[in-house]
């Protein structure tokens, strides 16, 4: 046998070759199109197979590159967290001479933690760069409800002398002739602060962040929306009456027998104050309505899940922090609007796992 026999290309060699690389082709294509196109950045996540019934789940997860300042908004989470937990402990205010603290007892502390808490496992969840938009719309959604807060805290340790009233502040009924803020009032408006610019760097890094699923809750996101609108328009009208009020006294005329109710001052409610209070008040409504409108429409359907669960935290904590002032203290009891903030922020709970759990298929 010749050399140009044994080694040549002949026919014979060459179709082997073309139907192997052919094949490897087709196998790739086939592939591509099951799975879907990541980003040319980007990386493909919870990829979706097909079931038993033919359909194919549509909740397969496509993330960029996450930018700096969605990075940099987590870490401002978790700062805001940690300044938030360490305002806890020392003097918040000193009114008319007395000392007042944020917490009181082993329930009081598990009670200011919630909202810490969960800002520090969301920004260091943000800060990993995993699952971005679902911390950003967290972030953005606590900076809205912060800037409110933020102005109630300002006129609370600085303007609210202006007006000397009795007041009822942490839980204490005091008289507001004096007051002088503490290292604690200083670490909590830091926090408010630190969340508010969170907020500002989620917004500025929402449109530069990819992260895109399938749609499974957009069938569902009309239904979800109208009932956070109800939750939040039932938070705003619990907000506007205080959650732990003075209740009326019940004397007694020795001489006539005839009993009065005597009508004792006590906490001013949320549009009844002047100033930067009024002002934070009318914000932290419109925040509460506002991001119970936005939160379940944002996309994908984790961005919904992390909005939501910014307004439960902050609904709950209100309401529980009623609940503690009254429990706390002998001169308070807890209040419907405060057990109606408590019922909002686990129905905006709900939701938020509805919002998690919820997906659809497509054939």
């Amino acid at each position: 046998m010749s050399r140009d026999a044994r080694t040549g290309p002949g026919p014979d060699r060459a179709a082997p070759v073309r139907t192997s690389s052919s094949a490897r082709r087709s196998a790739a294509a086939s592939r591509a199109g099951a799975g879907g196109a990541a980003t040319a950045s980007g990386r493909r996540r919870d990829v979706g197979r097909p079931n038993g019934s033919g359909e194919l789940p549509v909740d397969g997860l496509v993330v960029g590159t996450v930018p700096l300042v969605a990075r940099l908004s987590g870490g401002l989470l978790v700062l805001a967290a940690i300044a938030g937990i360490a305002a806890l402990f020392p003097t918040y205010l000193v009114v008319g001479g007395q000392e007042l603290s944020t917490v009181s007892g082993f329930g009081g502390v598990l009670v200011a933690l919630v909202v810490p808490v969960v800002n520090l496992a969301v920004g260091v969840f943000l800060l990993r760069g995993a699952v971005p938009k679902f911390g950003l719309a967290y972030a953005g959604v606590v900076g809205a409800l912060a800037i409110g807060q933020l102005l109630i805290e300002v006129y609370r340790g600085s303007s609210s002398t202006t007006r000397p009233g009795v007041e009822v502040i942490a839980g204490e009924r005091v008289l507001t002739s004096s007051v002088d803020v503490g290292a604690g009032w200083v670490l909590g408006v830091a926090a408010l602060g630190l969340a508010v610019l969170a907020g500002v760097c989620a917004v500025a890094a929402w449109g530069r962040t990819v992260m895109e699923d399938g749609g499974a809750l957009d069938p569902a996101r009309s239904s979800l929306a109208g009932a956070a609108v109800l939750l939040g328009v039932a938070t705003v009208l619990s907000l506007a009456l205080p959650a732990a009020d003075v209740p009326d006294q019940l004397v007694t005329d020795p001489a006539t027998g005839l009993e009065t109710v005597v009508t004792r001052e006590g906490p001013q409610a949320l549009l009844e104050r002047p100033g930067l209070a009024l002002l934070g008040g009318l914000l932290l409504a419109g925040a509460v309505v506002l991001c119970s409108v936005v939160a379940p429409s944002l996309r994908p359907r984790l961005a919904a899940v992390g909005g939501l669960l910014a307004i439960a935290v902050a609904v709950l904590a209100a309401g529980l922090s009623g609940l503690r002032d009254a429990v706390s203290s002998a001169d308070l009891e807890w209040t419907v609007p405060g057990a109606g903030l408590v019922v909002t922020g686990l129905g905006y709970g709900l939701l938020t796992v509805l919002a998690w759990r919820v997906r659809r298929t497509r054939p």
